[in-house]
């Protein structure tokens, strides 16, 4: 009997050694053989022994297709691998990961549902349509520029401390939620609404939502002071003012203006904030008594 034990204890064991992980791409075999979790050449296959305890894996720019085989790195927090040639990757049993950066691959879409840990994302130039964060709470930096994007809910993000969804196709972005934020970049979209009413623009020190020729209007915690601070070419469009209710699809929750009310100066100042009087052929932008703005040049 005890012999019969011992066999079957042997085997176990051996069978448990021997496990291995499936690894199609050579090219990301071959980056686990010279980072030492392989050896030889490629089999396509590694112990899945030397990578279940991995915590951080940089396997960016290798010509890499095919990430098959990461789902047994069940133990990694840390996965780069931007710059190589991945049109799907499954991080779904990655659930330890709280670092991602797969920018610059040919990604259509992207599952992060399960990577509740999740506090940087970078998945900028790629290919994907839509994007699901709304799982990934613990985000506190979002890059995901350079995508088709037509819509963006960042409303469960409240840590979210930078946001980059530059050159996409987003047309409308509400950040007022993300009471922490300090970077946004928006630039180059179809923006018709931006809502940045947070409560903490002071803060918000890194801003840019210029190249948005459909945005008129974006809702601010104060006028003066976004007039003041956000008005460089880089930051707004020229026909873009502030307001603290644009009375749009970004500002819901707050009460509509009556835009048939005839409005009334507050007062006149110019890029710098500075009040100012009444000058043609000079930029000016008027502050109304209703909380809106307006840039204004008249020319003899």
């Amino acid at each position: 009997m005890k012999n019969i034990l011992l066999i079957i204890s042997i085997t176990f064991a051996l069978n448990t050694f021997s496990q291995t992980t499936l690894i199609p791409d050579p090219n990301f075999e071959q980056a686990l053989i010279g980072l030492g979790y392989d050896t030889g050449s490629p089999d396509g296959s590694v112990p899945t022994a030397n990578i279940s305890s991995v915590a951080s894996l940089n396997v960016s720019s290798l010509n890499i297709s095919d990430l098959t085989g990461i789902q047994d790195f069940t133990a990694l927090t840390t996965l780069i691998c931007q710059q190589n040639q991945l049109t799907s990757l499954d991080v779904t049993q990655n659930t330890a990961l709280t670092y991602l950066e797969c920018w610059t691959n040919q990604l259509t879409s992207l599952d992060v549902s399960q990577n509740t840990a999740l506090t940087d994302f970078i998945c900028a130039y790629n290919q994907l349509t839509s994007l699901d964060v709304s799982q990934n709470t613990a985000l506190t930096y979002l890059e995901c520029g350079a995508n088709p994007l037509t819509s963006l809910d960042v409303s469960q993000n409240t840590a979210l401390t930078e946001l980059f969804c530059y050159e996409a196709l987003l047309t409308s972005l509400d950040v007022s939620q993300n009471t922490a934020l300090i970077k946004l970049n928006c630039w180059i979209n179809q923006l018709n609404c931006l809502n940045v009413k947070n409560g903490n623009n002071l803060n918000l020190t890194f801003f840019y939502a210029d190249g948005n020729p459909n945005l008129t209007c974006i809702t601010v915690d104060d006028v003066a002071w976004s007039t003041a601070n956000w008005t460089s070419p880089l930051e707004i469009d020229v026909q873009t003012s502030f307001s603290t209710n644009c009375g749009d699809a970004c500002s819901l929750g707050i009460s509509e203006l009556n835009t048939n009310t005839p409005k009334t100066i507050s007062k006149i100042i110019d890029l710098t904030g500075r009040e100012i009087q009444y000058k043609k052929n000079t930029l000016m932008i008027y502050i109304y008594e209703d909380g809106t703005s307006e840039r204004v040049i008249e020319f003899e």
